[in-house]
């Protein structure tokens, strides 16, 4: 059991909030509560301990954004990503969760460097395409599994087809309210709850769903060039951190 001490629950408090701030509209955000938790205790517990907070602010999520989203894009991401779940599930005693995050804090470099400095490369938008959604789909399940980022491989599928604001926020909340009801199952099943704090993550949840109600509203107000910079911002600083993470635990 984690002892309740005052950096534990400070961190605690924040990372629930910006659980409750992606759930809201702000996808990149909640990336990196676990990294923040893992500060202070293991990255598996903390991811144990978020997952119910996030369970719990994607309701209210789904509520908020009832009518922003894209079916097709869910159609195509969420059998994929549930895909991508089950192989996190099977790998998860094999893989470790520091090179998957590498490999994720990698794309996200790559794919944030291509959107501030590759513009003359790039070509028209790009519409949501089957392949490339069932790939990076999985990808996505696959790394919210292991380590709750997968904000980065869906934002690598989703970002290219300009979608208006409300929209991309509306599908990365649905798809990841789904995507974490599934991972409940294996959690459960991998023993990763038996170690958390039942009564810090009662208290975490009313933070988050706070988090939500504030995220939608920045949501609504934020200029939309402004939004997804600040996307990239945190896609960057969240990418820079995974592979840092990973460089570290090899020296």
């Amino acid at each position: 059991m984690l002892d309740h001490t005052p950096a534990i629950l400070a961190l605690a408090i924040i990372a629930a909030f910006m659980v409750g701030l992606s759930k809201g509209g702000l996808p990149s955000v909640g990336a990196a509560a676990v990294p923040l938790l893992a500060l202070v205790m293991s990255p598996v517990t903390a991811a144990a301990l978020l997952l119910p907070v996030f369970v719990a602010s994607d309701m209210v999520g789904l509520y908020l954004y009832r009518r922003h989203f894209s079916r097709r894009n869910l159609a195509i991401l969420t059998p994929a990503s549930i895909i991508g779940v089950g192989i996190g599930w099977y790998f998860s005693a094999s893989l470790s969760s520091a090179f998957i995050g590498f490999i994720v804090g990698m794309v996200g470099l790559l794919f944030v460097l291509n959107a501030w400095f590759g513009g003359r490369f790039r070509t028209q938008k790009k519409e949501a395409d089957v392949p490339r959604g069932l790939f990076w789909g999985a990808i996505t399940g696959f790394t919210s599994f292991v380590s709750h980022t997968g904000a980065p491989p869906f934002q690598m599928y989703v970002l290219p087809q300009q979608l208006d604001k409300l929209t991309f926020a509306g599908t990365t909340t649905v798809l990841f309210a789904i995507v974490n009801a599934v991972k409940l199952i294996p959690y459960w099943q991998l023993g990763q709850f038996s170690q958390i704090d039942t009564t810090l993550m009662l208290w975490l949840v009313p933070v988050s769903i706070l988090g939500t109600v504030a995220g939608r509203r920045l949501t609504g107000i934020i200029p939309e060039w402004l939004f997804f910079r600040l996307i990239q911002i945190a896609l960057l600083l969240l990418s820079l951190k995974l592979v840092a993470d990973y460089v570290i635990s090899l020296l």
